[in-house]
């Protein structure tokens, strides 16, 4: 598992507390800002309030660096999970259909 932390994500912590020491699986933390998903197959996007909800926070965090690794394993048919604000990026990245 990969959990993905954006400036004002609050529940990565959660997450990676859940998914290694609850789950016990192998967690690895990417920044928002890394460029490789570090061999991962299921990333997590986390919620928060990364940028403030008032600005659309998936808008402007699909501009992450992240944020195109993300989409291209998707597109290859890896597992993304998108949590609260981590819904929205993914539904701004034009992985899931509609619009906020």
């Amino acid at each position: 598992f990969g959990v993905v932390t954006f400036p004002g994500s609050n529940c990565d912590e959660d997450m990676v507390y859940v998914l290694e020491t609850l789950m016990g699986k192998e967690v690895e933390r990417l920044w928002h800002k890394d460029t490789d998903l570090k061999g991962v197959d299921f990333v997590v996007l986390p919620g928060g309030f990364s940028y403030g909800d008032y600005l659309r926070s998936g808008a402007i965090a699909k501009l992450s660096p992240i944020m195109s690794e993300v989409i291209k394993h998707a597109n290859n048919g890896g597992y993304v999970l998108g949590v609260c604000n981590g819904f929205q990026i993914l539904t701004e990245s034009g992985l899931l259909d509609g619009a906020l």
